[in-house]
């Protein structure tokens, strides 16, 4: 549908790279650069300063990917609509998860709705929330799903569903001997925490603020970049960390981790996030809705989300609670 010079020089644009941009598309890097020099050609104008083995966009290249990005979203909104009149709940699905949600709560998701719906072709991006609300921006992605609101005014948010994080520490570990852990007190000891850009930690840090704890000044011994490096560490007892009580169930029942609720409780959202601009198509508006069923508790009060066997809180789509 939209000029193939076009999606091309997009691709080198976002690359920075002809060959990158090649790779990307399955072209040689002579068709990547037969195509740029045609567009440059129709517009009469250099979109690209090439120098010392790298490419810029010129001010004319800089117009020109406003455009092309607009026109592509366009072009994809386009196809989605058109399909969208068969009825049918098919055809490509990119989503984006941050890293918590990829591992334990995505994927019998996406188990589940490939075989309502065996037309469907998931792909799936995992990363940071910080990562995904990136790629979004970049329309990289059809939707995503992070820790929290959107900190973009690009993308629209829907709270799917709240999620408790409690302090998480191994067996022989001092603060595994307590009922609830006060913000105060986990000064005290080491502290294992995520890396900068994680949702997760962005709530924590959140939540240390109010308490009156500047989050550095917490004994961070360490930080990982995934939930399971976090796990691994916390079992070595090199440390105690805050994570959703969601990805250490199995870890907690073999006896291998004990979790510590915190006083008040540290809850935050699910969220399903997309790009505000584009036109919601079924496939992802027949996602998102999957997912918020699979995720809801059975009553208002705290229960197993249905097939997930994993503690959530409902929360209605309508509602626009704010973070603790």
């Amino acid at each position: 549908m939209a000029d193939r010079r076009l999606q091309v020089f997009h691709a080198v644009a976002k690359h920075l790279s002809f060959t990158k941009a090649g790779e990307a598309l399955c072209m040689t890097q002579p068709a990547v650069t037969f195509q740029i020099r045609q567009l440059e050609d129709h517009f009469d104008a250099r979109l690209f300063d090439r120098a010392h083995g790298r490419i810029a966009l010129t001010p004319a290249g800089m117009v020109a990917l406003a455009y092309a990005e607009k026109i592509l979203a366009l072009t994809a909104e386009l196809d989605v609509r058109v399909k969208d009149l068969g009825g049918q709940v098919a055809g490509p699905l990119l989503i984006g998860a941050s890293t918590t949600i990829a591992d334990f709560l995505l994927p019998q998701i996406l188990g589940a709705f490939k075989a309502a719906h065996p037309g469907v072709a998931p792909s799936l991006f995992v990363g940071n929330s910080e990562a995904v609300q990136q790629r979004l921006a970049e329309r990289a992605l059809d939707v995503g799903f992070i820790e929290g609101g959107s900190t973009m005014p690009s993308l629209a948010a829907e709270r799917l569903c709240s999620d408790e994080l409690q302090v998480v520490c191994a067996p022989g570990h001092p603060l595994a001997r307590l009922k609830s852990v006060a913000a105060g007190a986990l000064v005290e000891h080491a502290y294992l925490s995520r890396e900068q850009g994680s949702g997760t930690r962005e709530v924590i840090d959140r939540y240390l603020t109010r308490a009156g704890i500047e989050p550095a000044g917490l004994n961070v011994s360490m930080e990982a970049s995934s939930p399971e490096a976090l796990k691994g560490l916390v079992a070595a007892d090199m440390g105690f960390a805050i994570m959703s009580q969601v990805s250490v169930v199995k870890e907690v029942r073999l006896g291998l981790l004990v979790r510590i609720p915190l006083a008040p409780p540290i809850t935050r959202q699910l969220t399903a996030v997309y790009p505000r601009e584009r036109i919601q198509s079924g496939l992802v508006g027949a996602f998102v809705a999957f997912a918020r069923r699979r995720l809801e508790a059975p009553d208002d009060e705290e229960g197993e989300a249905e097939g997930l066997g994993v503690p959530v809180r409902r929360v209605a789509s309508s509602a626009r609670h704010s973070e603790v």
